[in-house]
């Protein structure tokens, strides 16, 4: 097939868009697709012997103005289908752009859609994702986010991890190892978080956590709450933004991974520590609901009682056999969804949208 790659990210700007992105392509030129990016500057002029094109950024005030060099673009490349990785000025662009040239187009959910479809000024996006073929959200609850903001033709596509890179080998790494000797000179058990320092997040609720007996609190990621929560949690350890092999060996570091917000869609981060062979605690809601096998590969706790998230990390510190047994259950669950999986379930999705049966029934 020929795919092209509307993106608001993309190399040298790494984001989970980005990565996202860039296994999609990975495994498209492995299994002999092509394909081309679409995106803002700066960007490399190629990835993976696919070419990668730079789009001006939104401008101007009428909409066939703002989608005629990607009109351009994709009529040059003729794609059997416009794979729509992020929905803000280019991505929304991106569908109207494959709409005007009768063009099959799949649009990618992003975390931060729901507060956008909600807000007043909203109608644009609305738009866009009416003439998309098909919109993919990661998880069932993030399917309902969408259906009850009535975007039509809503389908599922969770997202891949890396179980190469994010294996419970790299705990005999030198890194980890050296990690451990500083997170827990004691023998602590070290509970980790990975991910934005963003309020949507719920980081405050890791401080039920700072003086738990015998536990050190890992806090992994940038974002403007970091110097909150350091006056917040101040006995926690705050590592940074972290990503690749340093990233991996930080997981395998970990003894057990808490992902305290009940907001998120999917949950990238609980899928790498599950690959990394930790025990996840996540509450009941949103995408972990889809990952988290209760009990099994990890715990879910209710997020409106107080205090039960620290109930829950603390009995799996003190039942290090039950640990294990999850850690190992949950690599084991995830392994099958891989990124080369991922993305030829993907593909299939983009040969169901461009099919005659299904344009018909769409137009």
């Amino acid at each position: 097939m020929r795919i092209a790659i509307v993106t608001d990210s993309f190399i040298p700007t790494f984001t989970g868009v980005t990565t996202s992105v860039c296994q999609v392509l990975d495994r498209l030129a492995a299994t002999g697709h092509q394909a081309i990016v679409l995106c803002p500057g700066p960007a490399p002029s190629s990835y993976r012997g696919f070419p990668v094109r730079t789009v001006r950024g939104v401008g101007g005030l009428r909409l066939r103005g703002r989608t005629a060099e990607l009109e351009r673009q994709l009529t040059e490349f003729a794609p059997d289908v416009v794979h729509v990785a992020s929905l803000l000025g280019l991505g929304t662009r991106g569908l109207t752009a494959a709409d005007h040239l009768g063009i099959p187009s799949v649009a990618v959910f992003q975390t931060d859609l729901p507060g956008r479809l909600a807000h007043p000024s909203s109608k644009s996006l609305h738009r866009a994702l009416s003439v998309a073929g098909m919109t993919l959200a990661p998880s069932t609850a993030a399917m309902q986010l969408l259906a009850d903001s009535d975007v039509p033709r809503i389908g599922r596509w969770a997202r891949g991890v890396d179980t190469a890179v994010f294996h419970p080998d790299r705990r005999a790494g030198e890194l980890t190892r050296e990690l451990r000797k500083c997170l827990a000179p004691n023998g602590e058990t070290i509970v980790g978080y990975v991910g934005r320092l963003a309020p949507e997040k719920e980081l405050h609720r890791l401080a039920e956590l700072a003086d738990l007996p015998g536990v050190s609190l890992a806090i992994v990621g940038g974002g403007r709450e970091r110097d909150r929560l350091e006056q917040l949690i101040p006995r926690a350890s705050f590592l940074g933004h972290r990503q690749g092999m340093e990233l991996a060996g930080t997981y395998a570091a970990f003894d057990l991974f808490v992902h305290p917000g009940r907001h998120a869609t999917f949950g990238q981060t609980v899928q790498e520590a599950m690959a990394s062979s930790l025990p996840v605690v996540a509450p009941a809601a949103g995408g972990p609901l889809d990952i988290v096998r209760p009990g099994v590969t990890g715990l879910l706790f209710d997020p409106d009682r107080c205090g039960v998230l620290r109930e829950t990390v603390g009995g799996l510190v003190a039942d290090p056999a039950m640990r294990e047994r999850m850690g190992h259950r949950a690599r084991t669950n995830i392994e099958h969804r891989n990124w080369p999986a991922a993305v030829d379930e993907l593909v299939g999705i983009y040969r169901q949208v461009s099919a005659p049966s299904y344009l018909r029934r769409v137009a």
